[in-house]
């Protein structure tokens, strides 16, 4: 029998902008809880449809994926795989080749789950048979790309960035800036 809060809230650590590689990090912490939250909701649907707790949890996944995500990608482009691009080691290179290629298959991903789940949160059935692959593979794919980003993108950044104070400091404004958030040197 399911727990009777099968989809608690996600909770977040705390990481600032002025330490923008931690920020990072969270931002991994919080994907895998979104991909995890997504994960269960998928026999929950099967054996409750989509009732209150399945249209919560569908609303947690859309508001991470929809709007946070985005973002963070957009930090790793802007601030990581420049790093890599820029280095004369072959396998960075490929990294940062990759980290470009995967955030491509996401957001195509993303575009055919959202509808998805914004069904489940409307209360609509929704095919398993459509949405059980599309999440399969959406998680799949983001432990991958996540696994590449934590094992070799971001130490290899963080090292490179690490001894430039003010480089670390300029990358953190920057993060922040874009989500309209003041900073305390801002």
């Amino acid at each position: 029998m399911p727990r009777p809060s099968a989809f608690p809230g996600l909770h977040s650590p705390a990481a600032g902008f002025d330490q923008p590689f931690d920020m990072l990090a969270a931002c991994h912490d919080r994907v895998r809880r979104s991909l995890a939250l997504l994960e269960r909701l998928l026999p929950h649907l099967q054996a409750h449809g989509p009732d209150a707790q399945a249209r919560d949890a569908a609303r947690d996944v859309l508001r991470y994926f929809d709007m946070a995500a985005p973002a963070h990608h957009e930090d790793e482009e802007r601030h990581v795989i420049p790093l890599l691009l820029g280095s004369s080691n072959a396998e960075l290179q490929a990294a940062a080749q990759r980290m470009l290629a995967d955030h491509h298959l996401i957001r195509e991903g993303w575009a055919r789950l959202a509808p998805l789940l914004r069904s489940v949160t409307e209360g609509q059935p929704v095919s398993m048979e459509t949405l059980q692959p599309e999440a399969i593979d959406f998680v799949r794919l983001h432990h991958a790309h996540l696994d590449l980003e934590d094992t070799l993108a971001f130490p290899h950044a963080h090292q490179h960035l690490g001894h430039d104070q003010a480089a670390v400091q300029a990358m953190g404004a920057e993060m922040a800036a874009r989500r309209g958030v003041r900073t305390a040197g801002g």
